[in-house]
């Protein structure tokens, strides 16, 4: 099969997919309305199960623990269930990188996105969102198998993540400089406008380059994939060395940064009631 057709095929299977997965959204949608104040608590609970906050900071703590017992070994190991990369051959630095890396990413990914398009298309929107983001994860791949049949996948996942990754990077920028300083937050900002557009992916650098640049970390640099090395530049290149006391400092940004999207939600959303 020619690889214009395995893409086509792609494309097709995606779009009945997301088809499917907005008339599961809207139904469910439409047997909640009539419900009104308790529907709309249980579509909040039900948004809710798709935003990955607390799961995500779960994953990456597991790999700040294995450091304070001591052991690179069990830290490598947690870390590699949150990264694509090989995690064997690691120093302490690389795989600290790797955990806040992969804070900063799915922050985007795994919360601001889904709430971005929920407050967009509503459940529908939040569905397709993950719809989307799971397929680019699972087919969305550069190898042989996924490249042309997840090519669609990966495309739409970059055009998706496109807003949210930057207000994602604002976000964190903004809670910088509310939470640590205003060097902290200009500093963000600096590396954001420096080195976000050098990320191989068109969204990811941004919500790391501004952890990079609140932490004053050097992050991404050279890894390995599936044996293939991937040399990189590094984010922040003046920046220190991560160490297991930055995945804390990530953490409790990534809270500090959810914190202020749930407030500015909150903060749109009376303002909407009054008028």
């Amino acid at each position: 099969m020619s690889s214009r057709r395995r893409k086509w095929y792609g494309l097709g299977a995606l779009l009945i997919l997301l088809l499917a997965t907005f008339i599961v959204g809207l139904v469910v949608h439409r047997l909640l309305l009539p419900l009104g104040f308790t529907g709309i608590i249980i579509e909040a609970l039900v948004a809710s199960i798709f935003l990955a906050q607390k799961s995500l900071v779960d994953h990456v703590a597991r790999v700040e623990k294995a450091f304070k017992q001591g052991s690179l070994a069990e830290a490598r190991s947690a870390v590699s269930l949150i990264v694509g990369r090989e995690t064997k051959n690691l120093d302490e630095s690389a795989v600290c990188r790797a955990a806040i890396e992969s804070l900063a990413e799915n922050s985007s990914d795994g919360v601001v996105a889904p709430v971005f398009w929920y407050l967009i298309l509503g459940l529908p929107g939040l569905f397709c969102y993950k719809l989307v983001n799971t397929a680019d994860s699972m087919i969305g791949y550069k190898n042989e198998r996924f490249k042309d049949f997840g090519w669609a996948s990966a495309r739409l996942d970059d055009v998706v993540n496109f807003i949210p990754a930057r207000l994602t990077a604002l976000i964190v920028i903004l809670t910088s400089g509310l939470f640590i300083n205003r060097k902290a937050a200009a500093k963000s900002l600096e590396v954001v406008k420096k080195d976000a557009r050098h990320h191989h992916s068109p969204n990811a650098g941004f919500p790391e380059c501004a952890f990079a640049g609140a932490l004053d970390v050097k992050l991404l640099g050279p890894r390995i994939y599936s044996g293939e090395a991937v040399d990189e530049p590094f984010q922040n290149d003046s920046g220190k060395m991560a160490r297991p006391a930055d995945i804390y400092r990530a953490i409790r940004l990534f809270k500090r940064s959810m914190d202020v999207l749930f407030l500015i939600i909150l903060v749109v959303f009376l303002i909407a009631f009054v008028n």
